[in-house]
């Protein structure tokens, strides 16, 4: 077990002590959740908070206990055990003004095949008491150009537009969005992050869970990690990814050269793998990198291949849920 496992294991891999924080400035207050189907435990203990105006993301892989999580603050689960308040409500005891402040995206949906894109629209917004603009809405998904499709004839891309355009037409104070991303193309994947960040600067609090660690790292303020129902990891991506280590830099092993050379112009430790020269270091990444490519100026040795491998929240990720073992 590598150091990183170690510490998911004695469930000290966070960037900070949980947080609970201020309910005055907390949209979201999850303690001590457990959710059960039989022996499963789904939801094991689960303690995290959602503050007003920020991205926070639930990953882990499928299974991890995120998607069950998420349909209890949805209000479509009962917790077997703690408490989740949403906006100071408990989501399973909701009132129809709660439900006008909540927007959500679900994994899957399923529209009329023969409505419009804008007769879809309109319907839903016709259930909130603030809604967007339908043009408005259609814009920011992308879909202008289809108001007039009918849903049936949408490609599953498209369909995922919608989804996000029905989760936002309410103007929701809190948005939940599972996988939003889905099916959408590089392109429209970001033109959809651009999308919410502009949510975030209008104060749209929003718990997204995806698969995609770019997306994650890009959009959230801060996130946590499911595996097996538990959170292994909590922070922020940089902190998380701090907290992960090393820094590697790594070149091929010229030719005639003693490692011992190697060692005292590096003025670290490294490893020879496969014949390249891994240099691990926590800090001082930028002085033992101008002491190498000094070294290799003066004497005309060319570092072959050389570069620095930074990790990367992939890494804190699969470290985390010991995926990497």
């Amino acid at each position: 077990m590598d150091a990183l496992s170690s510490r998911v294991a004695a469930g000290t891999f966070t960037s900070a002590p949980p947080s609970t924080g201020d309910t005055m400035t907390n949209v979201i207050e999850v303690n001590n959740l457990t959710k059960r189907f039989g022996k499963l435990a789904a939801v094991d203990d689960v303690s995290f908070s959602v503050r007003q105006g920020e991205i926070f993301g639930l990953l882990g892989e499928n299974g991890a206990g995120k998607t069950t999580t998420i349909e209890i603050l949805e209000g479509f689960q009962r917790a077997d055990h703690g408490t989740a308040l949403v906006l100071g409500v408990n989501p399973c005891l909701a009132h129809r003004g709660w439900h006008d402040r909540i927007g959500l995206v679900l994994q899957e949906s399923d529209f009329d095949p023969v409505h419009t894109v804008n007769e879809t629209l309109k319907l839903f917004a016709s259930f909130f008491s603030n809604p967007r603009d339908v043009s408005e809405t259609l814009k920011m998904v992308g879909l202008t150009d289809k108001a007039g499709e009918r849903v049936g004839r949408l490609s599953g891309g498209q369909k995922r537009r919608v989804d996000v355009a029905l989760g936002i037409i309410g103007h929701p104070e809190v948005l939940f969005l599972d996988e939003p991303t889905t099916g959408f193309d590089p392109v429209a994947r970001r033109e959809f992050w651009t999308v919410i960040e502009g949510l975030r600067e209008v104060g749209t609090s929003i718990v997204l869970t995806t698969h995609y660690m770019e997306e994650a790292e890009r959009l959230c303020d801060r996130l946590a990690i499911m595996a097996k129902g538990q959170i292994v990891a909590e922070g922020t991506s940089a902190a998380l990814i701090s907290a992960m280590g090393a820094t590697t830099i790594r070149f091929e092993l010229p030719a005639d050269v003693e490692v011992s050379t190697l060692r005292s112009i590096a003025g670290a430790d490294f490893i020879l793998r496969d014949n390249l020269v891994e240099v691990l270091l926590g800090t001082g990444v930028a002085e033992v990198l101008l002491r190498l490519l000094q070294w290799s100026e003066t004497t005309g040795v060319v570092l072959t291949r050389l570069e620095v491998v930074r990790p990367t929240l992939n890494d804190v990720f699969l470290g985390a849920t010991g995926c990497d073992e």
